[in-house]
């Protein structure tokens, strides 16, 4: 295993790959140093003399300016690296004259379920949405109670309590209606048991607006406060809901039916060099193939925006994604918060300096495609192609963003680990084999091959092949656990 990876010739840092001890000696571009003091894994180490105030460069781009002069063989982090991010920012449309593409792969295919409505899933539940929180344990009882009806056809029951729905005002009660409504029509529910209370915002008469025309078979609704016992009665439509989600069987499908959510969390230094890059090589392998892939994460994105809005297939993309990134620093400002609290204790614990660092890191993920489309909070996937999604950082309501917005499955790449789950399998991906390691009840792929000699080709091939597997059936660690978490995007006033 190599010692040290220099990401981009342009860089004056370079990665270390394991941990460095003081008075290491190393000769790079024909610069020879010594190591100044103990540099953990993930961490970033000065190969050039880098002046006060000038740019330390990392992925070719400037992650920050360094507080004070440093010397090569010096440890780079946040005790001597500056973010030079700023508020919201006018930016100028400049298209990349030649993207790249993925390498072509042939035709590729996985066991999904075509639904009546034309919509394809990966999985086969009955699901049970409250309208409100005050609804939360009935739903529960029920999925639990339920559990005796299930068939062989139908992938599991699950209730996705949460506590919204009333008392909620503007922007949050439109949020939670929208994801809720989304939730619903989502094609990896069969069938689904709508729950609510009766008295709320969001009540069941609410949702039907939003939802439009629906299938009667596949949806139906209890208003628990008008009937005399809700689990009876309950019990009663969910044994209909799970035949009626019986007569669906997996079919071959073509792998362009397939819409992969991209999400990362618990970061550190290797997230760049290893899982993020082979989610963006998948990606674009994906996209090849006619699927669609949907990037969110937005103040995540904040440092590395330009490259994405350079990608956008044309000016109005551009607005948009202009728009995305903000909207979302003027919602800090609103609450009076600091643009770039980034990045998180962990994330600098595993060598992440400045958001410029994260983000930089973090859009890796959307790989070389172009930007074909930007979707507000709440909004379905209509295109194909890479799109940007406005959703926060929160892992959780950053996935359930993501499964709402029609993503059949959520990518997670992750090097610290995180057992959580959302409303669709969740993959796990470790930046790191150590962690693959200690956390095998967590992590259901292993990106930290591509620092043991295993090329980003070999790798990038399997792991599309497991995320066909994953489509067709095969169950992710969470889903083994039986972990199944939604959340949604909270911003204002609660009554």
């Amino acid at each position: 295993m190599q010692a040290y990876q220099k990401i981009n010739p342009k860089d004056n840092v370079i990665i270390a790959l394991r941990d460095f001890s003081s008075g290491e000696s190393l000769t790079i571009d024909n610069i020879s140093f010594t190591i100044d003091c103990a540099v953990p894994a993930g961490h970033k180490i000065a190969v050039k003399k880098i002046s006060a105030g000038q740019p330390v460069i990392k992925y070719g781009y400037p992650i920050g300016t360094a507080k004070h002069d440093l010397e090569p063989g010096q440890w780079v982090h946040t005790h001597n690296l500056l973010t030079t991010l700023g508020e919201v920012l006018a930016y100028s449309f400049e298209p990349e004259t030649s993207p790249s593409f993925a390498p072509y792969i042939e035709d590729k295919s996985f066991m999904g379920y075509l639904r009546s409505d034309g919509s394809v899933g990966v999985r086969n539940e009955v699901w049970i949405i409250p309208t409100v929180g005050c609804v939360n344990n009935v739903a529960t009882t029920l999925a639990s109670m339920a559990q005796n009806f299930l068939t062989d056809e139908v992938d599991g029951i699950i209730a996705f309590p949460h506590p919204y729905g009333c008392s909620q005002m503007g922007d949050d009660q439109e949020n939670t209606k929208l994801i809720l409504s989304d939730l619903i029509r989502h094609p990896n529910a069969g069938a689904v048991l709508v729950l609510g209370l009766g008295c709320e915002n969001s009540g069941v008469e609410d949702l039907k607006k939003y939802l439009g025309d629906y299938d009667s078979n596949r949806i139906k609704f209890l208003v628990v406060q008008e009937c005399e016992d809700e689990i009876e009665t309950g019990l009663e439509y969910l044994k209909d809901l799970l035949s009626y989600a019986s007569t669906f069987q997996r079919t071959s499908l073509s792998a362009s039916h397939l819409v992969i959510g991209l999400k990362c969390g618990g970061s550190d230094g290797f997230s760049g060099i290893t899982a993020n890059p082979m989610v963006g090589v998948f990606s674009d392998m994906l996209i090849a193939q006619g699927g669609s892939t949907i990037l969110t994460e937005v103040p995540e994105m904040f440092g590395a925006e330009t490259i994405l809005m350079n990608r956008c297939k044309n000016k109005e993309i551009f607005d948009k994604t202009v728009s995305l990134i903000n909207d979302f620093k003027e919602y800090y400002q609103r609450h009076g918060q600091t643009i770039y609290e980034n990045p998180s204790p962990g994330n600098k614990q595993g060598g992440i300096s400045t958001l410029e660092d994260k983000s930089l890191g973090c859009t890796q993920k959307s790989g070389d495609s172009t930007v074909e489309g930007v979707l507000t909070y709440g909004e379905r996937i209509q295109g194909k192609g890479l799109h940007l999604l406005s959703a926060p950082g929160n892992d959780l309501v950053a996935s359930t963003a993501l499964a709402a917005s029609g993503a059949q499955i959520v990518l997670f790449t992750t090097g610290r680990g995180t057992p959580f789950a959302s409303p669709v399998p969740t993959i796990k991906i470790a930046t790191n084999s150590a962690l693959a390691k200690k956390k095998s009840h967590w992590i259901d792929f292993n990106a930290g091959k591509l620092l043991e000699g295993i090329s980003m080709e070999t790798l990038s091939q399997e792991f599309f092949d497991y995320v066909l597997a994953v489509a067709s059936g095969g169950k992710v660690k969470s889903e083994i656990a039986g972990y199944h978490d939604m959340a949604i995007f909270k911003q204002g006033v609660t009554l």
